[in-house]
């Protein structure tokens, strides 16, 4: 088959154009979330792959950051768009991020931290830039598109979650107007991995519910809890009242900590039941507090991602 370029006239070439402009253009966070990866790359070595795999399992329209090598002409040429011949490998190689938007990631207890959402997207860019660099494809769950690689698909991802209205996170919006704080059940390739972003403080029967449906069919994933130290430790005295942030009504102590040793054994509990159902599942459990650098957390949860598809018996 004679090689074909890419021009301008050409749809690839009008996608890559319009990619180029979009990576002139990254946001503020996307920007700080490389920096953060390359932190992280220089401990990490390279991850052996053997071969691409020979297993057919679909094609799928063109995307920007495809290679031009890997769009099947053929079947291009049936129609007046360009598609891209997937394997049973490729599959393997894809990777779904998925962030929680809910009212009670905008919280925070201290100006000096970020707010949970901002960490957990921060971690998220991170850890796609991270998995592009090692030649993994990238998509955010619910958005309905194929996973992809290159600067694009990280300038897509960025874009996506301020679409999302996860961009202002100054103050909490009314939980009617927020996401859900659990994933979309979506149908995944098996041997795809999934990382959920979040705070996860609804009840463990509930995540775990999640997490089955996935795991029912062959993806393998992790939860990254994001939490404020203020969650985990109660450090607050005197007369206090507490307000739910998605329609959790209030709840008024005369003198909180009295209470504050039975809170932290509920809420170490309830981290538990999280890590309980995580390793039943054959999935991964970490967590990150807001206050603390996110380059520990998002090595290793690389490293986890990498691990958890050497014990799927896929290369890494």
């Amino acid at each position: 088959m004679p090689a074909h370029r890419l021009t301008t006239a050409s749809p690839a070439g009008r996608h890559l154009l319009e990619a180029e402009a979009l990576v002139q253009n990254l946001p503020p966070l996307l920007v700080a979330a490389e920096r953060v990866a390359a932190t992280v790359a220089q401990g990490v070595h390279g991850r052996r792959r053997v071969g691409s795999g020979e297993s057919f399992w679909q094609f799928r329209r063109y995307q920007p950051g495809d290679a031009a090598a890997r769009i099947d002409w053929r079947q291009s040429a049936k129609t007046d768009r360009l598609y891209v011949r997937e394997t049973e490998w490729a599959a393997a190689q894809s990777v779904w991020l998925w962030c929680d938007g809910s009212a009670s990631m905008c919280y925070r207890s201290a100006a000096a931290w970020p707010t949970k959402i901002d960490s957990a997207r921060l971690l998220l860019l991170a850890l796609a830039a991270l998995l592009v660099r090692s030649g993994e494809r990238v998509a955010l769950l619910g958005e309905g598109l194929q996973p992809a690689s290159g600067r694009a698909a990280l300038a897509r991802l960025a874009l996506a979650l301020d679409a999302r209205g996860c961009a202002n996170t100054t103050a909490a919006p009314a939980p009617a107007l927020t996401p859900p704080s659990l994933p979309p059940a979506e149908p995944l390739p098996r041997y795809a991995r999934l990382v959920l972003f979040g705070d996860f403080l609804a009840p463990p029967e509930r995540i775990e519910a999640v997490v089955q449906a996935f795991v029912r069919s062959g993806v393998r994933g992790a939860l990254v809890q994001i939490i404020d130290p203020a969650e985990e430790a109660l450090p607050f005295s005197g007369r206090v009242l507490f307000s739910g942030c998605e329609a959790d009504g209030e709840a008024l102590f005369g003198r909180v900590e009295a209470v504050r040793s039975a809170y932290r054994t509920r809420f170490a509990a309830h981290r538990e039941a999280l890590r309980s159902l995580a390793r039943g599942a054959g999935w991964t459990h970490l967590v990150h507090r807001t206050d603390q650098p996110p380059q520990m957390a998002l090595l290793a949860l690389y490293l986890a991602l990498a691990d958890g598809a050497q014990r799927m018996g896929r290369p890494c």
